[in-house]
């Protein structure tokens, strides 16, 4: 898989990897993340523009979609319920990663990636995602608590720091 950064051309096929996650999540429960047309087109230009949308390309075609934003994240300021394992260095964030079903080993592929970039990286998702929940405690991760959104809803979030690789 490669994974380069996203690009305006990019974006009608980041949608439709977003509309294919949704039914992704729909399908095994997931009835409550990624409403009300989120992520939006707009969402997805923000990340772009901000150099921060990635894609994960496969056969010529793009088969994944994920942002990888650096600290400070707002929305992780406050955690309840748990602490983080590290609240002093800086960390990145990895937001709206959306794949299609028939491609698999997607976010071992993203998470290899976003840890080669940083060592240090943070996650959440919703209580109902139990694929991603699956894929993030598989990956290494820890439950540290629960963070809210902008918008006041929960996520369940987690965090993985890497020892730093010398060289």
């Amino acid at each position: 898989m490669l994974i380069r950064r996203a690009n305006t051309e990019d974006v009608t096929s980041i949608m439709a990897v977003l509309e294919a996650a949704k039914g992704i999540m729909r399908t095994s429960g997931n009835l409550n993340q990624w409403t009300d047309g989120y992520p939006s087109r707009e969402v997805v230009l923000s990340d772009i523009s901000g150099g921060f949308g990635h894609v994960v390309g496969e056969d010529g075609r793009i088969v994944a979609y994920f942002a990888f934003i650096p600290s400070p994240d707002p929305t992780y300021s406050y955690i309840e319920g748990g602490s983080w394992l590290d609240d002093t260095l800086p960390y990145h964030v990895v937001h709206r990663i959306g794949s299609v079903p028939e491609v698999h080993g997607v976010f071992r592929a993203i998470m290899d990636w976003c840890f080669a970039h940083d060592p240090n990286i943070r996650i959440d998702t919703h209580r109902d995602n139990g694929i991603m929940r699956h894929c993030i405690l598989g990956y290494g991760f820890t439950y540290c608590g629960v963070i809210y959104l902008e918008s006041g809803d929960p996520r369940l979030a987690f965090q993985l720091l890497k020892p730093l690789q010398r060289a």
